[in-house]
């Protein structure tokens, strides 16, 4: 898996103040041998097979029977992740089921940060390959919608980047079957700042709330700022809905394409029926406004 450099300096510092819980050790038939990063509900570790070959291990950290809600996603993410296999934009499946009583999932494993944190330092990556990111960041959600799921998270957090600007995309733990028509979820999860209007308003969405998912990140590489700011779900809804103080992305960065913004400002269109229908057509525009 591809794995933020910073967390990993973070979490060798902990390891030597808790040695008990995060120093190497086995795990069924794998040798975890550093705690990589911890968050959220589950932490990945840098282990090796018995063949010494090198993988991630994510493990699920509340290992409660009575955990329904997060067992439930991280098997639904590990099998979703399964079927995604045979693209070079998604992060590679070894394996998952329960050892010692704990859920897990094996996965590739390759050095590199996620996206957010490029983001958060302007590392020289987004000058050099910003077009090659976004392209194939489409690319890699367009194979997840031709496989027929919407990945529901995505984010700058859930794209990592290589030192070479190659992508792999994460974290399928909130995706869901794309239908055939928009419809309401009784499950509504989500980081709010990439959801779209009608997932905030709990409507009927389809896939085309990963489109404006995709806007947001989009504006936000080509900015440093998001488009829609706010502290809570209804001050990001509000913003979205009104647009009284919205900026478009060459007010920030006058020196940005007309055609990249347009594409970028279609894709966050407040009406699904007014973005891009699919992915392909977000990847064609896109190849054209950056000359690719």
């Amino acid at each position: 898996m591809l794995l933020p450099r910073e967390s990993m300096a973070m979490q060798r510092s902990s390891t030597i103040d808790n040695p008990d819980v995060e120093a190497p050790s086995v795990f069924g038939p794998y040798r975890l041998e550093e705690l990589i990063n911890r968050g959220g509900f589950s932490e990945i570790w840098l282990a090796r097979d018995q063949a010494r070959r090198s993988l991630a291990i994510r493990r699920l950290m509340n290992t409660s029977m009575f955990n329904f809600t997060e067992r439930g996603r991280f098997f639904a993410g590990c099998e979703i992740l399964q079927k995604l296999q045979g693209h070079d934009l998604i992060i590679g499946y070894i394996d998952h089921g329960t050892l010692e009583r704990t859920p897990y999932l094996a996965m590739e494993y390759v050095e590199a940060s996620n996206l957010k944190l490029v983001l958060a330092r302007s590392d020289e990556l987004l000058d050099d390959y910003l077009g090659n990111i976004l392209i194939d960041s489409a690319r890699a959600l367009e194979h997840v919608h031709d496989c027929g799921f919407m990945h529901l998270d995505f984010k700058p957090e859930n794209i990592l980047v290589s030192r070479n600007a190659n992508i792999k995309l994460i974290d399928f733990d909130l995706a869901q079957p794309r239908p055939d028509a928009p419809r309401k979820s009784s499950k509504n999860p989500g980081t709010p700042a990439y959801m779209s209007p009608e997932q905030l308003l709990r409507q009927p969405f389809d896939h085309r709330a990963d489109i404006f998912a995709f806007g947001v990140m989009a504006y936000e590489l080509v900015t440093h700022e998001k488009p829609f700011p706010g502290d809570s779900p209804d001050e990001i809804l509000r913003r979205q809905l009104e647009r009284h103080d919205f900026l478009t992305p060459r007010d920030i960065n006058p020196a940005l394409p007309a055609a990249l913004e347009k594409t970028i400002l279609k894709c966050l269109a407040t009406d699904p029926d007014s973005r891009f229908p699919f992915l392909s057509v977000v990847i064609r525009e896109l190849e054209r406004a950056l000359y690719v």
